[in-house]
């Protein structure tokens, strides 16, 4: 593993600490772990279930509704067509909430951290306008993501929203408010949490969690994701990496908190293919 990236840890915990939209596990929102998930492949249709009931008890969506970034980030969430290979259709009422998105959380601090390093950096524009259209570009510029020419996805898509490849694999959705409205929806079955080799159970108010579930019908063996974050924590975290980063896959091990993470970009050009994070361990172990 590499070695710990002891600048941006400081720069990501900063943006934690700054993270005021944050949820707060067992206030805003209780979650239930239940069992630990099996043994499953990508792909599987059927697994063992480690958990009967929903992954999130409740959470305070009316919070959730009353914060600008998190308001204007759910709005987005019904603009994606999930199958791959099915261009996408961006409507001039989509163009308007990619904008309002990026707007709401350009106006939050940590975005504003996220900036002020970056231009340290030489890696963005001073004007915000400007770096609000390199953050559109990254994040909501279409792109093909199998050879052929249609664009039919995005970074934001793949990474906030989820996307199905032929109907065999689940690519994408790290995003715990995703996550969380298509469990309601039942669209997604959680199966149950993952443990790190042999550790012990997380615990219901860790952040950041390794889970696995089905959705559409598919099984995601293990999917890495923060709980509770803003919108904004995970796209300065993600957006910082892919800037500083030269190599399509970039790793980067980074301690936030208690959690030790990897931290995983994958470009596809000038725009992200995938992001996320991997629980490596916490410290309360």
């Amino acid at each position: 593993r590499k070695a710990l990236n002891h600048e941006l840890s400081k720069l990501f915990n900063d943006m934690w600490d700054m993270d005021v939209n944050r949820l707060i596990p067992g206030k805003d929102y209780t979650i239930d772990l239940q069992g630990k998930a099996g043994a499953a492949q990508q792909g599987d249709s059927a697994v063992q279930d480690s958990a009967g009931r929903h992954l999130f008890h409740n959470v305070n969506e009316e919070r959730l509704k009353s914060i600008k970034s998190f308001a204007t980030f759910i709005s987005l969430l019904d603009n994606y067509e999930t199958s791959t290979g099915i261009a996408e259709v961006v409507t001039p009422e989509e163009i308007v909430e990619n904008n309002s998105f990026l707007d709401a959380i350009l106006a939050t601090e940590v975005m504003k951290l996220a900036h002020e390093y970056l231009l340290k950096k030489k890696l963005a524009k001073p004007n915000l306008a400007d770096f609000k259209h390199q953050l559109y570009d990254i994040w909501f510029q279409l792109y093909a993501r199998k050879e052929g020419d249609r664009p039919d996805s995005c970074g934001f898509e793949h990474v906030f929203v989820g996307e199905t490849r032929r109907g065999k694999q689940i690519l994408g959705l790290h995003n715990w408010v995703q996550f969380y409205l298509q469990e309601k929806r039942n669209q997604i079955d959680y199966k149950g949490y993952v443990t790190r080799k042999n550790k012990t159970r997380p615990d219901e108010d860790d952040q950041v969690l390794s889970i696995q579930f089905s959705w559409k019908g598919l099984v995601k063996p293990i999917g890495s994701t923060f709980i509770g974050v803003s919108p904004e924590f995970e796209f300065a975290l993600y957006t910082v990496i892919f800037l500083l980063a030269e190599e399509k896959v970039t790793h980067e091990t980074v301690k936030i908190e208690e959690y030790e993470l990897q931290m995983v970009v994958c470009r596809h050009g000038r725009h992200i293919g995938t992001a996320y994070p991997v629980l490596l361990s916490t410290s309360s172990e």
